[in-house]
């Protein structure tokens, strides 16, 4: 038994200290348990943080979906913004956190469950806490509760499509015409199976379900409004977590850019930032998916008022846009996967584009390429902190960089 105290959380949200990881434990805490394999097993809390508050969803202790429930909203927007400081600090970068903004309980609009066969039933939900176990999550307190009809939704494809030994991935969108659901890792569909899935489309009311990459059924095209467009998305396409967080990222990438006037949209998916900009400037969106750039195509030819909105598929891991291109944008709002957008960001570097916003979901690979703009000689402005994912170790942020050829007021 041994007895350390908590010095800090680590990237995942767990207590660190003494060398040891601590799950569930949160800094200032004195705890003792059992060491094994370089953390405490089943620590015992003996002196709680006053930031330690009662988890409000009773599946807590067992749901891997949230890792700080336990911790005060202050202490987890406090510890999100030090993980960008301090992937900014490893970089020779520092920044002004100008805010932590976080959506509410209960706002998530997509989830992705999982689904088992079992031999009376099925079963859905989210996995367990570092376990492949699925736990049954009814009174979710971080998904919206329209998405909640879809576990009985998931366990019923389970029963129909899922094979004994393995898991059915159900991906469920909230839309304006109901739930937009995806499912995947099932049976081949063979005609019974669909005309079965059919059915289910017609009894839970569904907008759309996509079996694999087959649209099984749609009922209503699954609407999400961009701006002023109507966008139809394809199955399982990329989607900001809430709509809170998309306003606040929005709101953001439209202050970073208000002065431009052809703005490239890199990473564009399906148009979340390349439409509502439209209504000022006009927009070149670059996507590698040719589904979603179609999406947004259409969302836009459909939408009045709005400027030109040109697209491109393209993949700029690849094939990033170059200097005599990005010459053409006095503005780029640039959002890349988690591995951030490194050659891209040469480009940019050497293009010394007016403005640029600059979202990312991975601190590390924002402040890598942070980086690279700083040392060409941009000037990057606050941080914003959009926690769309609330109690979970997941970390969004936007920020602004201008050219050195640009005036502070400029």
């Amino acid at each position: 038994m041994r007895k350390l105290r908590i010095e800090r959380l680590g990237r995942l949200g767990d207590g660190l200290g003494g060398g040891l990881v601590v799950p569930g434990a949160l800094p200032g805490e004195l705890v003792e348990g059992d060491e094994a394999d370089g953390a405490l097993a089943g620590p015992r809390i003996l002196e709680p943080s006053p930031d330690r508050v009662t988890p409000p969803c009773p599946h807590a202790r067992r749901c891997g979906g949230c890792q700080l429930q336990h911790a005060s909203d202050a202490l987890v927007a406090r510890w999100k913004g030090d993980t960008v400081r301090e992937a900014l600090a490893r970089h020779g970068l520092e920044a002004r956190i100008a805010s932590v903004e976080t959506s509410p309980p209960v706002s998530r609009r997509r989830a992705a469950f999982s689904a088992t066969r079992r031999k009376k039933g099925a079963l859905a939900g989210f996995h367990a806490k570092r376990s492949d176990e699925i736990v049954a999550v009814p009174d979710c307190r971080v998904v919206h509760p329209d998405l909640l009809p879809a576990l009985p939704l998931a366990e019923a494809l389970a029963r129909l499509g899922a094979s004994r030994k393995g898991e059915l991935g159900v991906t469920v969108t909230r839309t304006e015409a109901g739930l937009d659901v995806a499912a995947r890792g099932g049976k081949p569909a063979d005609g019974p199976m669909r005309a079965a899935l059919a059915d289910i489309v017609h009894a839970h009311r569904l907008a759309r379900l996509t079996w694999e990459d087959e649209v099984i059924a749609m009922a209503r095209p699954p609407v999400l409004r961009m701006g002023r467009a109507r966008v139809v998305p394809p199955p399982g396409a990329f989607l900001q977590a809430t709509a809170d967080g998309e306003a606040a990222l929005l709101a953001a990438v439209r202050a970073i850019l208000a002065p431009a006037r052809r703005v490239a949209d890199l990473f564009a998916g399906c148009g979340t930032f390349a439409l509502p900009l439209a209504e000022g400037a006009e927009v070149h969106a670059v996507e590698a998916d040719a589904a979603m750039l179609a999406a947004l195509d259409a969302g836009w030819r459909g939408a009045p008022g709005l400027k030109r909105v040109t697209t491109e598929p393209r993949d700029l891991f690849r094939d990033p846009l170059l200097g005599p291109e990005l010459g053409e944008f006095d503005g780029v709002v640039i959002d890349p996967p988690r591995a951030g957008a490194a050659a891209q960001m040469a480009e940019l570097a050497a293009a010394r584009v007016a403005r640029v916003a600059h979202l990312s979901c991975n601190p590390a690979t924002f402040a890598r390429d942070a980086a690279t703009l700083v040392a060409a000689g941009y000037r990057m402005g606050p941080v914003r902190v959009v926690d769309q994912f609330r109690w979970s170790s997941h970390v969004e942020l936007v920020a602004g960089f201008e050219a050195p050829h640009i005036g502070r007021g400029g």
